[in-house]
């Protein structure tokens, strides 16, 4: 999630964990502790690490439950030994404390971009994909809840108000969840009897709703790609096909680039032969031919590819376009996309 949702997200479950006469206190010390995992960003990037490393970092160990975890329980028994207000609550401070670091990587996880809950093990970051990366729904009520805790001189009117926000926030978090089992089910339905109805796919919010939903199927050839508008669609959903040059993968798999970027997502990649050039696209961010990571991993050399220094490459250019249709697309229900239901 964006970095305002992560402050206020956390200065909300603060306050409402802490004694209502730590409030302010509670409002900086969830702040920064629902912003401490992204402390991994300005070593990432201040450093001047390759673009892989960067991307495929970010949410690494600084997310990961086993350095989260043990980090929230020193910082509290540190904080305890020399601040007053956990001295005086410790239990309500190590409630607060602890979930507003926990909410971090948890909300993270709840994008597609993926978060390594899990590291040290080697699986690919957690993405259950329910939230797209930044959603107003989500932050807007937090947002509300943190001013009016801010701005109430009653210590229990405060708390009220960030106990609203953060209630109204995380039933649209509930709804997320609810809504992606409805676009699952829509999926197994559409699939049902072709060679695809066990084939991985994802499906996730289009952006800044979650009313519409990009589904990506993975096929031998490439991938699918239709959308569904839990407003206005019915029946099976609609693809249009992505392809994929199959022979440019097979021959650069053991790249460590092209494995690590693979990885990273989950195998949702396309590859993409660019003159002489090889573009691998990770396929969960972005929309057909619109995508948010694309990276030059190849060149064509006598024949045969050789690694290159992965860098990003420029997308199509056609982001505000994309997005209008998308807005459009939740309340219509198109009469063709190309490919009907997969088949």
């Amino acid at each position: 999630m964006d970095s305002i949702s992560h402050i206020v997200l956390g200065a909300s479950i603060a306050v409402v964990c802490a004694p209502a006469a730590h409030r302010r206190q509670a409002l900086i010390a969830g702040a920064v502790f629902g912003s401490l995992p992204d402390i991994d960003v300005p070593f990432l990037y201040g450093l001047r690490f390759d673009e892989v490393t960067r991307i495929t970092w970010h949410r690494g160990p600084a997310h990961a439950l086993a350095i989260v975890v043990p980090m929230g329980v020193l910082l509290w028994w540190l904080l305890g030994r020399w601040w007053t207000p956990v001295r005086e609550a410790p239990r309500a401070w190590f409630a607060a404390l602890m979930l507003a670091l926990l909410s971090h990587p948890l909300i993270d996880a709840l994008t597609v971009y993926g978060t390594q809950l899990w590291w040290p093990s080697p699986v690919p970051p957690t993405m259950w994909a329910t939230l797209f990366i930044i959603d107003p729904m989500v932050l807007l009520p937090l947002l509300a809840g943190f001013a009016g805790s801010c701005a109430c001189r009653d210590r229990s009117r405060a708390k009220a108000w960030a106990a609203g926000g953060l209630a109204i926030s995380l039933a649209y978090v509930g709804w997320s969840i609810v809504a992606k089992q409805l676009v699952e089910r829509d999926v197994a339905s559409s699939l049902a009897g072709t060679p695809l109805a066990s084939a991985p796919h994802f499906t996730v919010p289009a952006p800044l709703n979650t009313l519409l939903w990009r589904v990506v199927v993975m096929t031998p050839d490439g991938a699918l790609e239709g959308y569904r508008s839990l407003v206005a669609d019915r029946g099976p959903i609609r693809f249009r096909a992505i392809a994929s040059d199959g022979q440019a993968r097979d021959a650069t798999a053991a790249f460590p680039q092209v494995a690590r970027l693979t990885w990273f997502a989950s195998g949702f990649v396309k590859f993409e032969r660019r003159g002489d050039t090889l573009v691998l696209t990770d396929l969960r961010m972005g929309s057909e031919p619109e995508y948010f990571f694309n990276y030059a991993v190849a060149r064509r050399v006598d024949g045969r590819w050789e690694p290159v220094p992965a860098h990003r490459v420029a997308s199509a250019g056609k982001a505000g376009i994309t997005l209008r249709m998308l807005w459009q697309r939740i309340g219509t229900e198109p009469v063709d996309a190309g490919m009907g239901a997969a088949r």
